[in-house]
């Protein structure tokens, strides 16, 4: 196995950078650059020396034993000054002087893959948390992180061992009477069931955490759409006139909104008499209203109808409450009127859509449980019927267990991470 190294902080001028090493000449190497090493886990201060004896830099020098460290591999951090000519002063004696290799994206995170520190929802966790940019997606990686999906993964898989080793014993003593295993053989497996659907509930809204959520403003033409998106926004993100029809394709802007990220959809105003482009813009907002996770429906105070019907996830709001008495709800770009009030009401709504308990994320952790639920179902219906085969429950169960295992990266993980790691840099 190679010995690698990289810079694990961010290139370019700092206060401090860190160099971190892996693999089995990792000790040794900073041994001979260093003089000699602190104990494990603990920070000394020491002279860096290049292979001529040249001083290269003071580092804070920290040292992991293999097991114990972040790949599970002997490692080595270097804490130097973070001029540019300091750090590729460092990296030139790692390489020429030493012979290491630079390590390629994300290989640090590969090797603690490899060496079972990490399982392979706790390095999509490790992604999300170092792309995460609100509260709540660092709050919902971090969680991942800290081993959420393997915990539940395990429970699950006890249930499943136990009701595949009752069912082996049927099998197995099928001409001898040792009774019947089946109501114990269902309660583990419903118990697994109804545990995968409880998660697949709250799946797309957990997921929508990461992506960012849709909100879609609808309403009739000239009702405050584009001059909301750019109160809410903060600048001019939209252009805004009193011509109807300005607005003729879907605009978004993406923000942070009580720490969930929020795409604001800026949709064409709805009216019949509307010409051909326009037309096809109104169709192309409604349809991305539809899809949008939330919609806020604008009404002008002067208007009597929005010509759309609300439903029950839907905020309606009066717009232009500056013009008119706006009543409850209502809102006004000029005067500010309303503006909190509502983006405290899409965080709400937004916060009880993510209120179920789960932790899955992806929407490969969404397919994994549902092949693993629909064979946990296939084996119900077998062993709901009066004469049933025991060796295809069996066969069953090991899916659903394969199904489980490919979701926390035991089996059939190859293909997923290369696009899992090419997200990374080279430091982690």
């Amino acid at each position: 196995m190679d010995t690698i190294f990289a810079l694990a902080s961010a290139r370019g001028k700092s206060g401090v950078a860190v160099i971190r090493i892996s693999g089995p000449r990792a000790h040794a190497v900073a041994r001979a650059m260093a003089g000699s090493l602190p104990p494990m886990r603990e920070a000394g201060l020491r002279m860096l020396r290049d292979g001529a004896g040249e001083r290269l830099d003071s580092a804070l020098v920290l040292c992991f034993a293999q097991g114990a460290s972040f790949t599970g591999e002997d490692v080595a951090e270097l804490m130097v000054h973070g001029s540019l000519a300091t750090v590729a002063a460092i990296e030139r004696c790692l390489a020429q002087d030493h012979g290491l290799r630079m390590a390629q994206p994300g290989e640090f995170t590969r090797r603690a893959l490899d060496n079972g520190q990490m399982d392979l929802t706790q390095v999509e966790a490790l992604s999300d948390l170092l792309e995460a940019e609100t509260e709540s997606q660092r709050r919902q990686a971090l969680r991942v992180l800290d081993g959420a999906i393997g915990k539940v993964v395990a429970q699950w898989r006890a249930h499943l061992i136990k009701a595949a080793a009752l069912v082996e014993t049927a099998i197995d003593f099928v001409e001898e009477d040792v009774g019947n295993f089946d109501d114990m053989i269902l309660d583990e497996l419903r118990a697994v069931q109804s545990g995968l659907r409880a998660e697949l509930a709250g799946q797309r809204a957990r997921e929508r955490v990461q992506t960012g959520f849709e909100v879609a403003l609808v309403g009739p033409v000239n009702a405050g759409k584009s001059s909301l998106l750019n109160a809410l926004a903060g600048r001019e993100a939209a252009i805004t006139s009193d011509i109807a029809g300005t607005t003729r394709d879907v605009l978004e802007v993406r923000m942070d909104v009580g720490g969930y990220a929020v795409t604001f959809l800026d949709t064409a105003g709805l009216r019949d008499m509307a010409e051909q482009v326009e037309a096809i813009g109104i169709a192309r907002g409604k349809a991305r209203a539809e899809q949008a996770d939330l919609r806020i429906i604008l009404q002008p105070v002067n208007d009597i109808s929005t010509g759309i019907e609300a439903g029950p996830q839907d905020i309606v709001v009066r717009s232009k409450a500056d013009l008119g008495q706006g009543g409850d709800g209502g809102i006004s770009v000029v005067t500010g009127q309303g503006l909190d009030w509502l983006l405290d009401e899409i965080t709400s709504r937004l916060s009880a859509m993510t209120a179920r308990d789960g932790v899955t994320i992806r929407q490969r952790h969404a397919q994994a449980m549902q092949q693993a639920e629909a064979a946990l179902s296939d084996a119900i219906d077998k062993i709901s019927q009066d004469d049933y085969i025991a060796e295809l429950v069996a066969a069953d169960i090991r899916t659903a267990m394969t199904a489980l295992d490919s979701l926390i990266g035991v089996v059939d993980v190859e293909d997923v991470l290369g696009d899992i790691f090419s997200s990374f840099c080279i430091g982690k």
